[in-house]
């Protein structure tokens, strides 16, 4: 069947049992099933071959079909996810990833699935402090022994799945890597959300991007405020237009909000005359006239609070900082957002290229278009299966599950006729 084929990652169902999960999928009416790497749920360094049979036996006796064995980019440590990476500077960092990768395989090739995907990781700080190593020379090697897991006359493929944030963020980054790496059993991942994040025309890059994909993740986004996390430095790049901007202080750990409606200095202890100067330069630079509002760090709330999810996704999505930097501007973020008080920002935050934010919507409760993305990539060559990724949505996975599926068998149904 060529066009675009429905399917649904157990990433979205880690509440349940991992047999159970493939049953939601099939009784959902999906054509496939994304087999999602998870701690809990499904482990590849706890599960055997003995298991994966019987996965294979239950999958046999259904009429989906497994589409894509996802290594899961947070799977090794909650707090921080994403890491090691493959292009990790210390050895034993890449060869942590590398390993996860070829279980990934090994659990595709036990299955009888053709697919295995990850993303590049970000650059991270160990990766600003030693300039002198070439973090793309790192992720290309490691993809390449990734790639000497798979035999000769075995049809499975690697795929990248560019993301917000990360060393390989757009469509575009995707296929030079491609190039890089220079193997056919190596194709791109698209995810339809990310592009939605990360370009500027997505459906245009859609249609780029086509002939090279073979996999998509699907799911909506919407507007919100953009914000970036950047380090005071002399030469730092304001554009308050493209996104507004969070500067942090190495020396006190403070933060300056550059935003034109509520600039804020969040410290713990007074201003001195020379951080004074500083921040008035960096207020004039980004052309800030609103007068400036100073918060004590300290009385910020750093507890829990239902935007949790939401400010922990945006944080771990910013490159080029020490996760300790990230985590002292929780507190920060949620006070912009309303953790204990009404929100200063109504909207949800975001550090992408566009303004949309990184999470992933039920397909129709955002502003994605579904039609001319999936018209865009069939017009172009795509054909193949396209999985539903709804990890924020754990909770309420039925309602996902569902609604999902009755919002794009629509669209799906048109690029199967086309």
């Amino acid at each position: 069947m060529g066009g675009i084929q429905l399917s649904y990652s157990t990433f979205g169902l880690t509440n349940l049992d991992f047999l159970d999960a493939l049953d939601a999928v099939d009784r959902a009416g999906y054509d496939g099933v994304e087999i999602s790497f998870h701690r809990r749920q499904f482990n590849p360094f706890n599960i055997d071959d003995a298991y994966l049979a019987l996965v294979r036996q239950r999958l046999d006796s259904l009429r989906v079909v497994p589409a894509c064995v996802a290594t899961a980019s947070h799977f090794f440590s909650p707090s921080r996810p994403h890491e090691p990476s493959l292009m990790a500077l210390e050895p034993a960092g890449r060869k942590r990833r590398i390993d996860l990768v070829r279980r990934g395989i090994h659990v595709a090739r036990q299955l009888g699935v053709p697919l295995v995907t990850f993303g590049s990781g970000f650059i991270r700080d160990e990766h600003v402090a030693n300039r002198g190593i070439n973090p793309g020379e790192l992720l290309v090697d490691s993809i390449r022994e990734c790639l000497r897991e798979i035999h000769d006359d075995e049809d499975i493929t690697l795929l990248i799945e560019p993301e917000p944030g990360m060393y390989i963020e757009t469509l575009a980054q995707g296929q030079a890597l491609l190039d890089a790496v220079g193997s056919p059993k190596f194709r791109l991942h698209v995810d339809l959300c990310h592009a939605y994040c990360s370009e500027l025309d997505y459906i245009s890059a859609l249609a780029q991007a086509a002939p090279h994909a073979r996999y998509l993740h699907i799911s909506d986004a919407r507007e919100g405020y953009n914000l970036k996390i950047m380090q005071d430095a002399g030469d730092l790049a304001i554009d308050l237009d493209f996104a507004n901007v969070l500067v942090h202080f190495p020396d006190t750990a403070d933060y300056l909000l550059l935003d034109r409606a509520r600039p804020t200095y969040f410290c713990d202890a007074p201003v001195t005359p020379a951080r004074q100067a500083r921040i008035d330069a960096l207020l004039a630079r980004a052309q800030v006239r609103t007068p400036l509002t100073v918060l004590d760090y300290a009385g910020l709330y750093a507890g829990a609070s239902p935007l949790d999810d939401e400010i922990f996704t945006y944080l771990i999505s910013v490159p080029g900082l020490s996760y300790d930097v990230l985590e002292r501007a929780k507190p920060v973020i949620a006070y912009l957002r309303g953790a204990q008080h009404p929100p200063l920002v109504d909207q949800m935050v975001a550090n992408t290229l566009t303004g949309i934010v990184h999470f992933h919507e039920i397909p129709g409760e955002g502003t994605l278009d579904f039609a001319a993305s999936f018209k865009a990539l069939t017009d172009h060559g795509f054909s193949g299966y396209g999985s539903v990724e709804l990890y924020h949505h754990v909770e309420s996975w039925e309602k996902a599950l569902t609604d999902s599926h009755q919002h794009l068998s629509r669209f799906t149904t048109a690029s199967q006729a086309a």
